[in-house]
Formats: structure tokens, C-alpha cells, sequence
């Protein structure tokens, strides 16, 4: 991964999954979006214990370094501060999110998703962002807006080939707009998201993208109850991994998510990677790599936080209160200044004869 080049290096957050020998999250330029599955598959790196292990699982490839993970930290600050001065919070107000579901599916059928699926899929993140599996209630809530689908055999081949038009053609709304794009997405892709930051450089690639198969009842096994969605909706939202910047400060950014040497696999209950930091690793959390099944919980501080990003970078711009236009008085009509009749002259009286 390059270097920061001036402004903060606009990056993909991602979930990766491969048969026995797994790929990591995908990081490119938001400007290199269409980046193909060859790139892609030439920068994964399989971990040492991946011949030990059968089940698919996530790795980390690619993630943010500690000075990217502060640029984007510094750009949030600097535009909360911009906004509403250096002590700005978020209100514990309701934030509701429209939902654009994009589907690709190839010609045939193949690849398409019931409207049912989708309405779980949303299900999932409301249950999830809402503290309903466990942990903080984010006051996060997605509201579906539209559904679209597309059946394009090219685009559904190669998903990442062609991205750039896929997303200039379906993406619908502004930066408030979670778009959801649903495809077959290979080289062992679970998810991506762009991040907050990215939008005004790069509207037409905001988004998050999920493999087919992790939607609930997909069917890749330990990630098909639609949790990568909310995965890379946490990104969309500006939370990075929970083994952010490993047990060096400030970790992800967020004080009460404990410290974490590297992403879980499986669901390793009670593992502690960081023992001079307090708290075991957290292995629940749906920001780190555990499998669907050990994933329940955002916490306060990731609330908090994404709510920030919120603030900074999606909340709509509040329409302009209209001006009434001034309505004229009634005139009234003028009062005509009665005018006296004249008084008839009387007639003289004729003289006596």
C-alpha cells in the first residue's frame, strides 16, 4: 500500500474469504475503484496457519496504516470543528439511513435475490445497529428507499472489472444514501465500503459492496446471516477494525473497544493478543474478523463515533426554510366625501292680481 501523497489516501475497507487460504481486506486509491480481481488476487497473503485450516475465514491484507487510520482521524476532526466548534457532539437523536439495493445477476437468473432476502438483509442491519443482538443501540436506522436489478452478464462475471460503470449507472442519492450493490464478487471478496471521507473526491464510488453469498441464507457457511453488510456498513460509517493500529495508541480510535494485536478468526471466546492493555480481544465485535455466528455487538464509543462521521461528511444539508412571499393589504376603496344635493329654488309667488 502507497504512502499519504498531500491529502489523506482515499482507501477501500474490505472483508476477504478464500477456500483453506484466505485473502485479506482490500485497500486501493478511491481514484483506482475499478482496480480488476487479478490486482487484487497478486496482493493477498495467505497467513502461516492457513494449510491447518479448512473452514473459509477472513484475513487481513492490505489494512490501514497508523498514519492513513490519522489522516482520516484528523480530517474528521477538522470538519467537526468547521461545523460546529472543536466540543461538537452528535445528539442522541434517531438518524435514519435510505437504502439503495443495487442486484447483479447474470442474464439467466443466476445471481438474483428474492425481495424477501432483501427485506432480511435490512432486517439485519436495523436489528444489529439497534443493540438487538447485543451491546450499544448506534440509533442507527435503514430505511429501505429502492431496489434495482440489473441482468448483465458482463457485469455479473467480473463485478470488479467493472465497477466503475456499474456504480455510475445505479448509484442513486447523496452522501446520505447507503447504496448496497449485491453481486457475485469472486476472488475471495466478502465486502468493501468506502469511507465518509471519500465522498466529495469521489461520490460515484460511495457504497458498500457485499458477495451474494453473505446475505442471510446465502449459504457460504459461518458468513451467510448477513453480518459482512454490516460489516462494511460500520466502514460506511467511519469505524475502522477493532485490530487497528494492534496494541499500539491509539488503537481504533474508540476508548472503550479493547486493544487488539490482530484480527479473530473463528470466534477465539476470552483471547487476549494485547495483555498489557485491559480487556480481552474483542472477538464479538462485528468491526472485527470473527465468523458470522460469534459477531453481536457495536459499543457505545462506535456509536458515538459514527455518528460524527454522520455529522462531518452524510447528514444531509437541511432544506431552506422558505421565505413567505408578503402578501399586499387589501386596499380599501376610498370613501366618496358625500356631496350635498342641490336644494330646488322655490317658486316666487305670483303676484296678487
Amino acid at each position: 500500500m502507497g504512502g499519504e501523497t498531500g491529502a489523506a489516501l482515499r482507501l477501500w475497507g474490505g472483508l476477504l474469504m478464500g477456500a483453506g487460504a484466505l485473502a485479506g481486506v482490500v485497500a486501493a486509491s478511491a481514484a483506482e475503484a475499478d482496480t480488476t480481481g487479478a490486482a487484487r488476487a497478486a496482493d493477498d497473503c495467505p497467513p502461516e496457519s492457513a494449510q491447518s485450516r479448512i473452514e473459509p475465514r477472513r484475513d487481513e491484507h492490505g489494512h490501514l496504516t497508523a498514519e492513513e487510520a490519522a489522516a482520516y482521524d484528523k480530517e474528521l476532526r477538522e470538519a467537526l470543528r468547521a461545523q460546529q466548534g472543536p466540543d461538537a457532539q452528535e445528539s442522541a437523536a434517531e438518524i435514519t439511513v435510505p437504502v439503495a439495493v443495487h442486484i447483479i445477476h447474470a442474464e439467466d437468473g443466476t445471481g438474483d435475490v428474492s425481495a424477501e432476502t432483501v427485506n432480511e438483509q435490512i432486517a439485519v442491519l436495523n436489528k444489529a445497529f439497534r443493540g438487538g443482538y447485543s451491546g450499544a443501540d448506534t440509533r442507527f436506522d435503514f430505511r429501505l428507499e429502492d431496489v434495482t436489478r440489473t441482468a448483465d452478464d458482463a457485469w455479473a462475471a467480473d463485478f470488479s472489472a467493472n465497477e466503475s460503470e456499474i456504480k455510475s449507472s445505479l448509484r442513486q442519492g447523496g452522501a446520505e444514501t447507503l447504496n448496497l450493490y449485491i453481486a457475485q464478487l469472486g476472488d475471495g471478496i466478502l465486502g468493501q465500503a468506502t469511507f465518509p471521507q471519500d465522498y466529495s473526491a469521489a461520490p460515484e464510488s460511495d457504497g458498500v459492496v457485499v458477495d451474494r453469498n453473505t446475505i442471510p441464507g446465502g449459504g457460504l457457511e459461518g458468513f451467510d446471516l448477513g453480518f459482512t453488510a454490516v460489516h462494511e456498513s460500520g466502514h460506511w460509517l467511519g469505524l475502522f477494525h477493532t485490530f487497528q493500529n494492534a496494541c499500539t495508541e491509539p488503537g481504533d480510535y474508540v476508548a472503550d473497544t479493547p486493544y487488539e494485536a490482530e484480527q479473530s478468526s473463528g470466534c477465539p471466546e476470552g483471547r487476549d493478543t494485547c495483555p498489557a492493555r485491559s480487556g480481552d480481544d474483542p472477538v464479538h465485535n462485528f468491526m472485527d474478523y470473527s465468523d458470522d455466528p460469534c459477531l453481536n455487538n457495536f459499543t457505545e464509543g462506535q456509536a458515538t463515533r459514527m455518528s460524527e462521521h454522520w455529522t462531518a461528511f452524510r447528514s444531509p444539508e437541511p432544506e431552506p426554510t422558505p421565505t413567505p412571499t408578503p402578501t399586499a393589504s387589501p386596499t380599501a376603496s376610498p370613501t366618496p366625501t358625500p356631496t350635498a344635493s342641490p336644494i330646488p329654488s322655490a317658486s316666487a309667488p305670483s303676484p296678487a292680481a
